[in-house]
C-alpha cells in the first residue's frame, strides 16, 4: 500500500517551497507530500487521491490565498475526506478566523506563521495530529470499485463480469452509502443513474464495455500472432481443456472467449460431482485454475473478444473478431457451449438484472439475506444454486417444470435439496408472468396439470430454462441440427458414405464438422453428453483430433 498523503496549500511559492521541504524533512519517510498552489489546486488533486483511494491523513493550508480561502478549502475537504486532520496556517491578525473555523470546520489545530523553528512551532503539533489519526486510520481499499444504486441492471452485467474473470472488487450503494456519494462527486458522475467503475489508478469510466473494462485491468483482447496451429473459439470446460492440451502438446493455441472464462460452468456456485474433486469446487475455481494451466503452458487467452464469422480457404480459416482484426488458423475448435433460454414472458426483459437473473448470479445472492426467491430449473445447475441461495434466503422455492426432481437433476443434489429445510420444491409448473415496478415483486406460477395460476411474492428468480447453442456466428458453414447444435462424425452421414461437399478420402473425424479442420466439442456439439466431464474429455480428445488433422495437411 502507498504512503498516505499529506496536502500542502499556499498561494505564496516560497512559503510553499518552505513548508514542503519541512514537511518532507520530517514525515517523508512515512506519509507522501503533495504540494499546491491555489485552492482550486488543492481541491482538484484530493479528488484525483480520492478517486485513486489514497489516503489523506492532513492538509495543512494557509488561510490568506485569493479565489478561496484556507477556511473555505477545508470546509470543502471536509465532505471528501471527512478524516482526514486540518490545520490552518495563520498571521496573528486572522487568530479570529483559526477560532471560530475550529467548530465550523472541525479544525484540529491552527499555526502561526513563520513557524521557526519547526522543530519547536510545527513538528510537534504535527507529530499530535498524525498519531490521532494513525489510532483511527484503516487502510483503504486498493483496487476496483463499482458504484451505482442496487437496482441497476448494467452495473449488475459489471459486477458479474469482474467476478467471473477473478478480477477483485469493491460495490458501494450510491443511494445509501456516504463513500460512494464522495467518489461520485469527485468524479462528477451521478452513481444513482449511471454505474460508475473507479480504477485503483484513480481512473474511471461510466457505464463502461465490458472491452472498455478488460483494456483498464489488463486482459489481453488481441491476439499476439496472425496465425495459429490451434485456435478455440469459446472459453467452457472443453475449449479450456482443449487449450491446456495443446499448449502442452507444443501447438500455436488460442482460445477466444466473449464473456469469461469457465462459460455456463464458470456461473455454477458449487460442483461435487467432478472427479479428483470430493470436497466439491465451485465452477469460478474450476476456471480459474484451467486458465493459469493454459497460460503457464502457452496457450493465449483473449477475453472479452467475440469472433464474428469464419470463412476458409484451404487449409486456412479465418475468423473476423468483433473488433474488426481477423487471425487465422489451420485448425479451429468450435466450443461456444451453451446459454440459457431467456424467459419469454411479458417484462421479463425489463426486471433482468433488478430481481430476474440468467445463471448462478452468485454476485447478487448475499443481497438477498433473510428474502424468499425462486429457481426456475430442473436440471444440476438449478439444483446447485438453490443450495447455493439457502445459505443466504430466507426461503428458496424451486419451480420445476418436470413432474419430477430426480428426472433431470443428479440424485446427490435431489438429496440435498430434500434436506435443506428452507427449499421448497414445486413440480410441474411454469412461470408465465412477472410483476414489479423497479425491482422484481412476484412471479405468476401455472399448474400444468389444471392451467390454474397463483401469484408467487418474490424478491429475486434464477433462470436456469432450456439451453441455447451460440452457433449463429458459423452462419451455413457447418451442418447444424434442428436445435443449431453442431452435427460432427458419423452424425454427418450415418449410412458411412461421405458427408455433402466433403472432398478428402477419408471420413471425418469423430469431433469434427462437414468443414475438413473444424472440429466442435462439449455442450454445443450435437447429441454430446452435457456433463462438465465430459465436455472436459472432448476438449482434450480434440486436440487429439487436431494432430491427425495437421499430419493430413
Amino acid at each position: 500500500m502507498e504512503n498516505p498523503v499529506i496536502v500542502a496549500v499556499d498561494d505564496d511559492p516560497q512559503v510553499l517551497r518552505a513548508v514542503e521541504r519541512d514537511l518532507r524533512g520530517r514525515f517523508g519517510s512515512a506519509y507522501r507530500v503533495v504540494a499546491a498552489d491555489s485552492g482550486a489546486t488543492a481541491l482538484d488533486v484530493i479528488r484525483r487521491l480520492k478517486l485513486r483511494g489514497s489516503a489523506v491523513a492532513l492538509i495543512i493550508s494557509d488561510q490568506r490565498m485569493p479565489g478561496m480561502t484556507g477556511v473555505e478549502l477545508l470546509a470543502t475537504v471536509c465532505e471528501i475526506y471527512p478524516d482526514a486532520k486540518r490545520v490552518l496556517l495563520t498571521a496573528y491578525a486572522d487568530t479570529e478566523v483559526a477560532i471560530t473555523a475550529i467548530n465550523t470546520v472541525q479544525l484540529d489545530h491552527y499555526i502561526l506563521k513563520p513557524w521557526d523553528p519547526p522543530e519547536e512551532k510545527l513538528f510537534p503539533v504535527l507529530d499530535d495530529v498524525l498519531s490521532d489519526w494513525q489510532a483511527n486510520f484503516r487502510p483503504p481499499y486498493e483496487g476496483v470499485q463499482v458504484i451505482s444504486h442496487r437496482w441497476s441492471p448494467r452495473a449488475h452485467e459489471i459486477k458479474d463480469y469482474l467476478a467471473r474473470n477473478q478480477i477483485p472488487y469493491r460495490w458501494l450503494d450510491a443511494e445509501t452509502e456516504a463513500e460512494a456519494a464522495q467518489l461520485a462527486a469527485s468524479a462528477g458522475v451521478d452513481a444513482a443513474r449511471d454505474a460508475l467503475v473507479v480504477f485503483a489508478d484513480g481512473t474511471h469510466l461510466v457505464a463502461p464495455s465490458n472491452a472498455e473494462i478488460a483494456a483498464r485491468v489488463g486482459l489481453r483482447t488481441r491476439a499476439a500472432l496472425p496465425h495459429y496451429d490451434l485456435l478455440i473459439v469459446g472459453g467452457g470446460p472443453s475449449g479450456l481443456a482443449a487449450a491446456v492440451y495443446g499448449a502442452s502438446e507444443g501447438l500455436k493455441t488460442l482460445m477466444i472467449e466473449r464473456e469469461a472464462p469457465g462459460g455456463q460452468a464458470g456461473t455454477t456456485s458449487r460442483i461435487e460431482n467432478y472427479l479428483g474433486f470430493p470436497a466439491g469446487l465451485s465452477g469460478a475455481d474450476l476456471a480459474r485454475r484451467a486458465v493459469t494451466q493454459a497460460s503457464r503452458l502457452g496457450a493465449e487467452v483473449l477475453t472479452p473478444q467475440e469472433v464474428m464469422g469464419v470463412t476458409v480457404e484451404q487449409p486456412y480459416k479465418v475468423v473476423r473478431l468483433s473488433d474488426g482484426s481477423q487471425v487465422s488458423c489451420l485448425t479451429l475448435l468450435v466450443a461456444t457451449g451453451v446459454e440459457y433460454r431467456k424467459l419469454d414472458v411479458p417484462d421479463a426483459d425489463r426486471l433482468t438484472g433488478s430481481g430476474i437473473y440468467y445463471g448462478g448470479a452468485t454476485t447478487e445472492a448475499s443481497f438477498y439475506r433473510g428474502n424468499h426467491v425462486a429457481v426456475l430449473g430442473g436440471g444440476n445447475s438449478a439444483g446447485q444454486a438453490a443450495v447455493y441461495l439457502a445459505r443466504f434466503a430466507e426461503r428458496v422455492t424451486l419451480l420445476v417444470r418436470a413432474g419430477d426432481l430426480g428426472s433431470g437433476m443428479s440424485a446427490y443434489l435431489v438429496d440435498q435439496i430434500g434436506a435443506t429445510p428452507n427449499i421448497t420444491v414445486r413440480t410441474n409448473v411454469a412461470v408465465v408472468g412477472v410483476h414489479g415496478d423497479q425491482v422484481l415483486e412476484s412471479v405468476d406460477v401455472e399448474e400444468r396439470a389444471d392451467r390454474s395460476r397463483g401469484t408467487l411474492p418474490v424478491a429475486a428468480m434464477f433462470v436456469f430454462i432450456g439451453q441455447a447453442p451460440r452457433t449463429d456466428w458459423l452462419g451455413d458453414l457447418v451442418k447444424r441440427d434442428e436445435g443449431g447444435f453442431v452435427v460432427t462424425g458419423v452424425d454427418l452421414a450415418p449410412a458411412g458414405e461421405f458427408p455433402p461437399g466433403w472432398k478428402l478420402t477419408r471420413q471425418p473425424f469423430l469431433l469434427e464438422t462437414n468443414v475438413p479442420g473444424i472440429l466442435c466439442a462439449g455442450d454445443v456439439r450435437s447429441n454430446s453428453v452435457k456433463r462438465i466431464a465430459s465436455a472436459v474429455g472432448e476438449g482434450a480428445m480434440a486436440v487429439r483430433f487436431v494432430h491427425q488433422v495437421l499430419a493430413d495437411q
